[in-house]
């Protein structure tokens, strides 16, 4: 009996480890407003969602004030519909959560709510800003993030979902803010042939980056009439550079020759909450790390 069984595993253990390799990763990003996860994200998103995981992206604002002339419910709606096409061209989900745009405040009722989005995608993987920035919707998405990180396994927490059995790994997107502490470029995505997907994603969302961030930031001046055009803009306004961080994370996951060759990424930097993942861990969960 002893020995069919053992045959048995031996038969059967190729089958676990094919449909384990082959089960979607769940991949959830947090944005303080609709576009945040297409800036810092989309490239990774779309690299993911190709090779058949499932990506969902959540903004934790409405975007009700990101405009100089629309605003409330109907800039809300506005954003809502360019999110919804943005996911749709990236090929992942987007979830844009009713709280205004300008008044984030990290209370528990919001951190609520973010603990059963990470718990009903059952999150293998969780992005969001840093908590140091210059916007407060982005810094307090941070903190949401990191007060909901070891929260999503405790059953008495948000009680009407399940928790997590396993704690995600938490990840912060990269940023340029020094103080109290730079950005490190723990895992560096090559996002090469998915940057035009990425442009595309950032083109649905027209009100901001044709209107809004053109007017605040005064070049509204520079953005072409044509379609065709704007989007050729769009591509050389948001192509990031990559710094010599970067460049060194790079060359650790993807050797030096490919390195050499990358024009476009996104880094990403480990959370010291959640789980704390070992190098080979991070290969699993970043399949195009090769």
């Amino acid at each position: 009996m002893h020995r069919i069984f053992i045959g048995l595993l031996l038969v059967l253990s190729p089958l676990f480890l094919v449909q384990a390799q082959t089960t979607p990763l769940k991949i959830i990003m947090f944005g303080g407003h609709p576009d945040d996860c297409d800036i810092k994200g989309g490239g990774t998103a779309a690299l993911f969602a190709s090779m058949g995981h499932e990506v969902k992206f959540v903004s934790v604002t409405n975007g009700d004030a990101g405009h100089q002339n629309k605003g409330g419910g109907a800039l809300a709606k506005i954003r809502v519909a360019e999110a919804t096409e943005a996911g749709r061209r990236l090929g992942v989900t987007y979830e844009v959560l009713d709280n205004h745009d300008g008044e984030l405040e990290p209370t528990l009722e919001v951190r609520l709510e973010i603990i059963r989005r990470i718990r009903e995608w059952g999150a293998d993987v969780v992005f969001a800003p840093r908590p140091n920035d210059y916007h407060p919707d982005h810094r307090y998405t941070g903190i949401l993030i990191q007060d909901a990180s070891y929260m999503v396994g405790v059953p008495n927490v948000a009680a009407d979902t399940p928790p997590l059995r396993k704690n995600p790994v938490f990840l912060y997107f990269q940023d340029y803010f020094l103080r109290p502490n730079p950005f490190r470029p723990d895992i560096a995505v090559d996002i090469s042939k998915s940057f035009n997907k990425k442009v595309d994603a950032l083109d649905a969302h027209e009100s901001q980056f044709y209107d809004w961030l053109p007017w605040i930031e005064g070049y509204s001046d520079q953005v072409p009439k044509n379609k065709e055009d704007r989007k050729k803009w769009l591509a050389q306004k948001r192509a990031v550079k990559i710094t010599p961080e970067v460049k060194k994370s790079l060359e650790k996951w993807y050797g030096k020759e490919h390195a050499a060759n990358v024009k476009h990424a996104e880094a990403f930097e480990i959370c010291e909450y959640g789980s704390q993942p070992d190098d080979a861990t991070i290969r699993r969960l970043f399949p195009m790390l090769k």
